[in-house]
């Protein structure tokens, strides 16, 4: 069935409905907590087995943070999230090919909604923000009128671009992607899977990393925005 033509409902909170993204979504994030308890409910010094692999992760993500933002101290204050985001999209695009998930009635990966990628772009709007003004005070309402006043309304401008362009890109990457697998694997369903999934998780990491970097980037821009 085409996206959109059924409302996925599942149960109901009280007078909440609850749809089939939001089920997806608690069980990512039920994984990711379950991972993250396990990897340190007994952490050792000589680190081994899953604590190994998080700290892995854990290093990775917060030295590849510090080389974009150039501030150390600004990348491990906002590499938990970032690292989050990470996680989370990926997981997100990756639950699609799941076996089985396809032929769900309905399913689609929670990134393939508007809804669940706007709410994710908000987040980093607020933390834009949030971050420029703990880390430069009143001074960083002034890059909104740099470099003169007259620009801004384009200053405006551009910040509303920022998290309609995190929303647009990852929604449209993943929504796209899976009409087009949906198609193709109904009309040669033998042939097609092998080299759709190779192609689906090459994509479903780049726009997990695209979304993480711009993030960071956006971030990183505010802090250093009233020097």
């Amino acid at each position: 069935m085409i996206f959109g033509m059924w409302d996925g409902v599942i149960f109901h909170l009280g007078p909440i409905p609850v749809d089939h993204l939001v089920v997806t979504q608690w069980a990512i994030v039920a994984v990711m907590a379950t991972i993250a308890f396990m990897a340190t409910r007994n952490m050792q010094m000589v680190p081994r087995g899953l604590q190994n692999v998080v700290e892995m992760i854990v290093t990775f993500t917060y030295d590849f943070f510090t080389q974009v933002m150039d501030k150390e101290h600004t990348a491990k204050k906002y590499a938990p999230l970032l690292s989050t985001f990470f996680l989370f999209i990926i997981l997100s695009n990756y639950s699609g090919l799941i076996p089985g998930a396809a032929s769900i009635e309905g399913f689609q990966p929670p990134t393939s909604n508007w809804n669940v990628t706007v709410a994710l772009a908000i987040i980093t709007l607020f933390t834009v923000h949030f971050a420029g003004f703990f880390e430069n005070g009143l001074h960083y309402f002034g890059h909104f009128v740099s470099p003169n006043p007259l620009f801004l309304p384009l200053n405006l401008l551009e910040e509303i671009a920022h998290p309609l362009s995190l929303t647009v890109r990852l929604f449209g990457n993943i929504f796209g992607e899976e009409m087009i697998i949906a198609y193709l694997l109904f009309m040669a369903p033998f042939f097609i899977p092998t080299a759709l999934m190779g192609l689906s998780v090459m994509l479903g990491a780049i726009q997990a990393i695209v979304f993480t970097l711009l993030s960071a980037s956006y971030i990183a821009a505010s802090t250093s925005a009233g020097h």
